[in-house]
């Protein structure tokens, strides 16, 4: 079992020395990725070697960034491990942005190395085109443009008994989030605050070493990472780890590889329990599907209940590691729809505009207390002061709880519409609508408005292999499931509406739409 108070640091708890207190056979599979079979004895052999040349190299001082550029790839983990020895903080990047946008983020936590995949080489120079000083590394394929490959370099260092300068209280991780609304913070991490998270999970999921745990999601997002494939090599389970999502090859390899536990956002979920083979794939082996990121609509939670298999609710932000509030497999199907219970390791509370408690069944916003919380936002002093009060972070969620102790997510604080002195949540819309054959996508957002101050907008897409639906369908499908003054007071068609490249939709774009 992980502990905190003993004040091992993250590395510690993956070993294969019999002598150590979390030891596990060499022979155990640890990654399993495309047709390598990574035992654990291999992961901790890399992780040694990475470590010793970064030694030996000199080059890299406590505190410094390295950078990861790349899809999904087991060398993530390799390197984590050895930055958390080092006292070295781990930058992932994101593959799908832009050139500019990563150039930005490079530009701003200025990483020491860049390591990148073979795939992304030709974006090298327009990303470090503003003079940003970093060495470029391949991960694992020679390059004739950027020198060896990590696992060239590292293949004949040795490392020597020593102690290592990285401590559980350091930083590890800088993870930018998405920014819907403008430029991307950097949530800096600490080893205490990845520990505390992978305790939750395997509270979540009551996860042991005999776990097969299947990731599909990127790792270079908190929840990709953190919710389960981190917690599973902490624990000594087996992790399959994908580079990227297809639903075929996840439905196949849930029955060939026996999966036990995978994590979705509702976009993934939603294309799984949609694809065509989804009702005769063999997926008896699982235990749980977990499934975080947004509001998750009860139709899509009982698409897999109707499999008999629990799905668990996670809740949480990048800046919470990201666990904070989940299920448990016991109040899975009793609690289909709640976000679950406070966090074992984190405090939880909803409060009003003023920062004060709301009662049982009210709603408020969510602040969260705990080690998993982030340290501060990087270069950013401004947005960590509006963030953090005496150590509680502000989501920027609001929920409700039930008199069982149950979370109930109601919406964003940010996408709230006051129309008339009444709030109305976009996601109490977006609910009625998911599922409706005539759409493809939609989103509600506030317009402003003269006599109520704001009304709701339903700004959608079409299913073009449907008659097209009218403005008026739409309305008229709503009547009755809603309060009057929460119905939509307008519909805009569009072709498409703008994401990042998370997939999440891009309010500020929205708003120019329907202004």
């Amino acid at each position: 079992m992980l502990n905190l108070s003993s004040g091992m640091r993250l590395d510690e708890y993956i070993s294969v020395d019999p002598d150590h207190d979390h030891a596990r056979p060499a022979s155990a599979i640890a990654v399993h990725y495309g047709d390598q079979i990574i035992t654990y004895g291999d992961l901790c052999a890399a992780i040694d070697q990475t470590t010793a040349y970064i030694l030996a190299d000199g080059k890299l001082r406590h505190g410094d960034r390295i950078a990861y550029y790349g899809m999904n790839n087991p060398e993530i983990f390799v390197m984590l491990m050895a930055a958390a020895r080092l006292g070295l903080i781990l930058v992932p990047l994101n593959w799908r942005l832009s050139a500019e946008e990563l150039a930005y983020q490079l530009a701003d936590c200025i990483p020491s190395w860049l390591l990148f995949d073979d795939a992304f080489s030709d974006n090298i120079g327009l990303i470090t085109d503003n003079g940003l000083l970093c060495r470029s590394i391949p991960i694992d394929t020679a390059n004739g443009h950027h020198g060896l490959p990590l696992c060239d370099l590292r293949k004949d260092s040795c490392l020597q008994d020593q102690a290592f300068s990285g401590s559980v209280d350091d930083p590890i991780l800088l993870v930018y989030t998405s920014g819907t609304t403008g430029r991307p913070k950097g949530a800096l991490l600490a080893q205490s605050a990845l520990i505390t998270n992978a305790m939750m999970s395997h509270h979540a999921y009551d996860m042991t070493a005999d776990d097969v745990v299947l990731n599909i999601l990127p790792l270079f997002h908190a929840g990709g990472l953190n919710i389960q494939p981190l917690p599973a090599l902490l624990i000594g389970a087996q992790l399959v780890l994908h580079q990227k999502f297809d639903p075929a090859e996840t439905l196949a390899t849930i029955a060939s590889s026996k999966i036990t536990l995978i994590n979705c956002v509702p976009t993934i979920l939603t294309a799984l329990v949609t694809y065509e083979d989804w009702q005769k794939s063999d997926i008896s082996s699982l235990r749980m599907v977990s499934i975080g990121s947004t509001d998750v609509p009860l139709a899509l939670i009982n698409a897999v209940h109707d499999r008999a298999i629990p799905l668990v609710q996670i809740y949480g932000a990048t800046e919470t590691s990201p666990i904070a509030i989940y299920q448990t497999q016991d109040n899975a199907f009793a609690k289909a729809g709640s976000i679950g219970k406070a966090g074992k390791l984190c405090a939880i509370r909803l409060v009003d505009e003023q920062g004060v408690d709301v009662a049982t069944g009210m709603n408020g916003e969510i602040w969260v207390k705990g080690n998993n919380v982030l340290t501060r936002y990087w270069n950013n002093a401004d947005s960590t002061a509006a963030s953090l009060t005496d150590g509680w972070f502000h989501t920027g969620d609001v929920a409700r709880i039930d008199e069982n102790g149950f979370y109930w997510f109601v919406g964003r604080t940010k996408h709230l519409i006051i129309s008339g002195g009444e709030n109305i949540y976009p996601a109490e819309l977006e609910r009625v609508l998911f599922g409706h054959p005539d759409l493809v996508e939609f989103v509600v957002i506030g317009r402003d408005d003269s006599k109520w101050g704001a009304v709701p907008v339903l700004v959608a897409v079409r299913n073009t292999s449907r008659q097209p639906i009218s403005k008026q369908d739409i309305l008229d499908y709503f009547d009755g499931k809603l309060a009057r003054y929460k119905m939509p007071k307008d519909v805009i068609f569009v072709d498409a509406l703008p994401r990042n490249s998370l997939g999440k939709i891009i309010t500020d774009k929205i708003a120019g739409l329907i202004a």
